[in-house]
């Protein structure tokens, strides 16, 4: 039989509470409740009903989304093995996922990835450009990435972050493989859902 897990709102409302510089008494009045049900939520002597925590969270302005953070995440940790990892190609590009994409929340979804463009050849995915943000980390070679009407040098060390909503891809203008790790919010390529 599985553990019931316990909800302890009170550690993140007095933090909130303390941090806009704001008394039991005043959250108390906000929030239409008695100043000594704020002390007690807040050392988590009681577990308050839903209308109570939806008033706490309107006085502190409060997402739920921030009291919850913690119970909606995936548990346990996720480990990727080397030879489980999947991969995609795309002509003869190479994607190899190093982690199963995080995506509970599309907004906050990410994926990461190593990514091998042959001598010659570039990518082919972002020409269009899309919505989020990429990171990428080169670990060998050297290659453009072409972003937009701009063209920006990238060799071995070098990161670079930007908005994917532009037109984009990397050349590889090296004499090696041109490898990388990469990381896109949201998950695009490896989003499970």
């Amino acid at each position: 039989m599985e553990e019931k897990k316990e909800y302890h709102f009170g550690e993140k409302i007095r933090q909130v509470r303390e941090k806009k510089h704001m008394t039991l008494k005043a959250v108390a009045q906000a929030a239409g409740v008695s100043e000594s049900l704020v002390s007690q939520i807040e050392r988590n002597k009681v577990s308050p009903a839903i209308d109570t925590l939806l008033d706490l969270a309107n006085a502190l302005d409060i997402s739920l989304d921030y009291l919850f953070e913690e119970y909606s995440r995936r548990r346990p940790v996720s480990i990727t093995h080397r030879d489980e990892r999947r991969t995609l190609n795309e002509e003869d590009v190479v994607y190899s996922e190093l982690s199963d994409s995080y995506s509970a929340n599309g907004e906050n979804s990410f994926e990461s990835y190593t990514v091998v463009i042959p001598e010659g050849s570039k990518t082919h995915r972002g020409n269009y450009g899309h919505i989020g943000q990429e990171m990428g980390l080169v670990t060998r070679g050297t290659g453009i990435l072409h972003y937009g009407d701009k063209q920006y040098t990238l060799k071995a060390g070098d990161s670079i972050t930007f908005s994917a909503n532009a037109p984009h891809n990397i050349e590889n203008t090296g004499s090696e493989p041109f490898e990388a790790i990469w990381i896109v919010t949201p998950a695009q390529k490896f989003n499970s859902n």
